[in-house]
């Protein structure tokens, strides 16, 4: 079978560089479906240069015509909608469900974006003093970039680049070499709605192109999501480079689960949160913390549901629930994490990691794994497990479930299921996260509200999304003026 494409798009032109690359996986099958080339120093500079050629047309391109591009672009992944979540399946494994969901917030994104005449409005003052006006005005920055995870191909480039270029930047997108070919085709999709040339570039690469990105004087903002290491790296570097930096990284989030939960809801959202995507997001629920008498009401049932999990390929027509892992090394370092937790004393009590899927033998899978006993110092309580795993822990109190919850240095999403809303109040008050959900697996939010992980989840000020995105993308002005002239006067009395 051939190898999909995968050129740089730079300059309105796509190009196909000489470059030794790193394989892409179809991870339901193990075959390598594409070449990602490798990127670097020489093709990131010319991107750049190209956006900044086109900075200050677009700069001046009325905010109302920004949004008709945008306008065209939205109803263009509408009408190619599922060959886009076939790209996010087949380069990432997700489900046609988990594809389908995650391109529809992308689409989200999109459309919020197309609003920007009114969310680019200042304020106004007449007479702040005698004969003075006072307006602020919120301006583009010029050349932002983007560098994206494997996680989710089409929707975490879409909660930057609409926004960015409606805000009058133009932008450099770096996608993650193990799933391009999503960005690509939203490339491609980009120039069919008459984007002008420059304002929105590709450069595929590696660590070497996301530290030229970091270090280009021409770049003015980075965003960023992925592990937290690598996260820190980027606003250390980006910031010490004089560049506005958001900087979303990993988590560990956790579930309370109190005594008094609606068991069936609660097993369900459980087994979304923990095994959705398999397990492969920032907001999975990787821990429950089970409160009291609840870890024996809800235990057997969680078991029971990730058991019942179908595992398998999920580029065909008959679809699994849950899917491959990105890759057999984070395959086997997933493995590593439940056997050391094996070791330090925790109870496998749905075991995922024999799974076969005969169909596909050499995909990159594992089944849904429940870990009871978990104790906070083993490694798999501390590291983010980024996989179908799910860790229970058993608490006494809400007190110490919060506690619990707050020794973790990150800082990303937390959830409740209770049917008391004192108990859900001083949650929601006290844990130490960005994003709360009360009976809500998941607590990721839509477009309109921003992605607010705290602590080692996000490095910066300004976060992805929402009034917080408009922010990032542009820098206020503020405009004193006073007009003189009693000639002005003298015809008006005409």
């Amino acid at each position: 079978m051939a190898l999909a494409p995968c050129p740089n798009y730079i300059a309105g032109e796509w190009l196909t560089p000489r470059l030794s690359g790193t394989p892409v996986y179809n991870p339901s099958t193990g075959e390598v479906i594409a070449e990602c080339p490798a990127g670097g120093a020489a093709e990131v500079a010319a991107a750049v240069e190209a956006a900044q050629a086109a900075f200050p047309a677009w700069r001046d391109t009325p905010a109302v015509e920004r949004a008709r591009v945008l306008f065209r672009f939205r109803h263009l992944v509408e009408q190619h909608f599922d060959r886009l979540c076939q790209t996010v399946s087949r380069e990432h494994g997700k489900t046609h469900a988990e594809a389908r969901g995650s391109v529809f917030r992308g689409l989200e994104n999109i459309e919020y974006a197309c609003g920007i005449p009114t969310l680019l409005f200042g304020d106004s003052l007449r007479n702040l003093a005698r004969g003075v006006d006072c307006d602020t005005i919120h301006l583009p920055l010029g050349v932002c970039a983007g560098i994206t995870p494997f996680n989710f191909p089409a929707m975490v480039p879409l909660w930057m680049f609409p926004m960015a270029i409606a805000c009058g930047n133009t932008f450099v997108l770096k996608p993650s070499e193990k799933v391009p070919l999503s960005a690509v085709l939203l490339g491609q999709l980009l120039e069919e709605a008459g984007c002008p040339r420059g304002v929105f570039n590709v450069v595929h690469g590696g660590r070497a192109a996301v530290d030229a990105l970091l270090t280009h004087p021409l770049v003015r903002a980075v965003s960023f999501v992925g592990s937290t290491p690598i996260a820190k790296h980027v606003w250390e570097t980006g910031t010490r480079h004089g560049k506005r930096v958001q900087a979303n990284g990993g988590a560990k989030n956790y579930i309370v689960v109190m005594p008094d939960a609606d068991i069936g809801k609660t097993v369900e959202n459980l087994a979304t949160a923990a095994f959705g995507c398999a397990g492969e997001r920032c907001m999975a629920g990787s821990t429950a913390l089970a409160v009291g008498a609840a870890a024996d009401r809800v235990l057997p049932e969680l078991v029971r549901a990730a058991r019942a999990i179908r595992v398998g390929p999920t580029d065909r027509a008959a679809q699994p629930d849950m899917g491959p892992v990105i890759t057999a090394a984070h395959r086997d370092r997933v493995l590593q994490l439940v056997a050391g937790g094996e070791q330090q004393g925790a109870k496998v009590v749905a075991d995922g990691r024999g799974v076969k899927v005969a169909e596909a033998p050499h995909g990159f899978y594992l089944g849904a794994t429940v870990v009871d006993q978990v104790q906070p110092g083993m490694t798999i309580a501390r590291e983010e497990v980024f996989g179908p795993v799910l860790n229970v822990m058993r608490l006494a109190n809400l007190d110490a479930a919060i506690e619990l919850a707050n020794q973790s240095a990150y800082g990303n999403g937390a959830a409740i299921f209770t049917q008391n809303g004192a108990a859900a109040r001083e949650f929601t008050l006290r844990v130490k996260a960005g994003m709360v959900g009360v009976n809500v697996g998941v607590p990721a939010t839509m477009a309109m509200f921003p992605f607010t992980g705290w602590d080692e989840s996000f490095y910066g000020d300004l976060h992805i999304q929402g009034k917080e995105s408009v922010q990032f993308y542009t820098r206020p002005k503020v405009v004193s003026s006073r007009w003189f002239g009693g000639d002005v006067g003298d015809v008006w009395k005409k």
